[in-house]
C-alpha cells in the first residue's frame, strides 16, 4: 500500500511537472509571438516613415505665374493692374512654401520631418528670397519716395516672414508666416479691388533696389557652393581702400571649405533661392514690362531666368557627390555654382543697364 501511494504521488507530481513544462512553452511562444509582431509593426512603421520621408522631399514644379495671378484674381474679383502680378507671385511662393506636400518641415519635430535635411535647407533658400521681397516692396516699391510713408499692410507683413524659420510652438513659424501671408492679401485687395489706396511703383530704380540684394544673395551662395572641393583665396576685403581696417584684422591668405556634412545643405538651398527667384524674376517682366522695354533690357532678364532654369533640373544621383574639379566622379556643388555665377554675373550686367539714363 505505501509502495502505491508513493508510486501514485510521483506519477502525479511527473504529470504535474509536464503539463508546467507545456504551459511553459507556450508562454514562451506566445510572448515570442507579440515581440515578433511588434518587430513586423516597427519595421512597417519605419518603412512607411521612409516612403513618405521620400515623397516629401521632392520639391515643387515651377508654375506659370501669369495664369497663377489670373486664376487668383479671378476668384477673387479683383482687376489687374500694374503690381499684381508680383503681389500674386509673392503670396502663392509663401503659401507653397506652407502647403506643399509634408507642409513646412523646418521645424518639425516628429519622424519622418526630423529625419529630413533636404527640404529644410531648401525651405530656407525660399523663405531668404520671400524675406528679400517683400523688404523691396515695403521699403522702395510700394512707396513713391524715400520721405513717403510704408504702406500700413507691408509694414505689418515683412516682420513676420522675418520670424524665427525653426519655431514650432508659442507661436510656431507657420502661423507667422499665414499671418504674414494675410497682410501681402490685404495689400493686393486694396491694390486691385475697389479700394485702390496701395500703390506699387514699376520704376527702373525699385527694381535695381531689389535686384543689388539679390546679386549679394546669388554671390554669397556662389562662393559657398565653389567651395565645397576646398579654395585657397587672397583676402580681397581692403581692395580699393586700404585705409580701413576691418576688425578683427583677417589672414592674407586662409583655406576656404565647405565642411562634408554641409555640401547638401548649401546646394539645396541654392535650389530652393533659384526656385523662388524664378518665380519673382517671370512677375517683374510682367509688372516692369515698360521700364525694360525702355531700357531694352528684357532679353537680359530673360537670360537670368534661364540660367537660374538649370539649377532646377532632376538630380538623379541619390546622394550629393563631391568629386574634385577634374576627378572621374561629378561635383554636383560646382555644377550648381556654374548656374548660379552666371544668373548672378548677367544681374550685374542687367542693374548697369538700368542706372543708365
Amino acid at each position: 500500500m505505501a509502495f502505491s501511494r508513493l508510486k501514485h504521488w510521483w506519477v502525479k507530481r511527473v504529470r504535474h511537472a509536464k503539463d508546467g513544462y507545456q504551459e511553459t512553452q507556450e508562454d514562451i511562444h506566445a510572448i515570442s509571438l507579440k515581440w515578433r509582431l511588434l518587430g513586423w509593426l516597427l519595421l512597417a512603421y519605419l518603412l512607411i516613415m521612409m516612403l513618405v520621408g521620400i515623397y516629401w522631399s521632392f520639391t515643387p514644379s515651377l508654375f506659370d505665374v501669369r495664369t497663377n495671378t489670373k486664376t487668383y484674381l479671378a476668384e477673387r474679383q479683383l482687376q489687374p493692374v500694374v503690381g499684381t502680378t508680383t503681389a500674386v507671385t509673392l503670396i502663392s511662393v509663401a503659401e507653397t512654401l506652407l502647403d506643399k506636400p509634408g507642409g513646412y518641415l523646418t521645424n518639425d519635430i516628429t519622424p519622418p520631418g526630423i529625419w529630413l535635411d533636404n527640404m529644410p535647407n531648401w525651405e530656407f533658400g525660399v523663405l531668404v528670397q520671400v524675406r528679400d521681397m517683400s523688404k523691396a516692396m515695403r521699403e522702395a516699391i510700394s512707396r513713391s519716395q524715400s520721405q513717403s510713408r510704408e504702406d500700413v499692410d507691408l509694414i505689418l507683413a515683412e516682420p513676420r516672414f522675418n520670424f524665427d524659420n525653426s519655431s514650432w510652438v508659442l507661436p510656431a513659424s507657420e502661423s507667422q508666416y499665414r499671418e504674414a501671408i494675410g497682410y501681402l492679401e490685404k495689400y493686393l485687395e486694396r491694390m486691385a479691388g475697389e479700394q485702390r489706396d496701395a500703390q506699387f511703383f514699376a520704376r527702373a530704380d525699385n527694381l535695381n533696389y531689389w535686384l543689388s540684394t539679390v546679386e549679394t544673395r546669388l554671390g554669397n551662395l556662389s562662393q559657398r557652393l565653389s567651395a565645397s572641393v576646398g579654395q585657397q583665396r587672397l583676402n580681397t576685403d581692403l581692395a580699393g581702400d586700404p585705409d580701413a581696417p576691418p576688425s578683427p584684422a583677417a589672414q592674407r591668405d586662409s583655406l576656404v571649405k565647405t565642411p562634408w556634412s554641409e555640401l547638401d545643405d548649401v546646394l539645396y538651398e541654392a535650389r530652393g533661392s533659384a526656385w523662388a527667384l524664378i518665380h519673382f524674376l517671370r512677375a517683374v517682366e510682367v509688372d516692369f514690362a515698360e521700364v525694360l522695354e525702355k531700357k531694352n533690357a528684357r532679353v537680359s532678364l530673360q537670360q537670368i531666368i534661364r540660367e537660374l532654369e538649370g539649377t532646377q533640373q532632376t538630380i538623379y544621383s541619390p546622394m550629393i557627390l563631391n568629386g574634385s574639379g577634374f576627378g572621374m566622379l561629378p561635383n554636383h556643388s560646382l555644377v550648381m555654382a556654374s548656374y548660379i555665377s552666371r544668373a548672378n554675373a548677367a544681374i550685374i550686367d542687367l542693374r548697369r543697364l538700368l542706372a543708365q539714363g
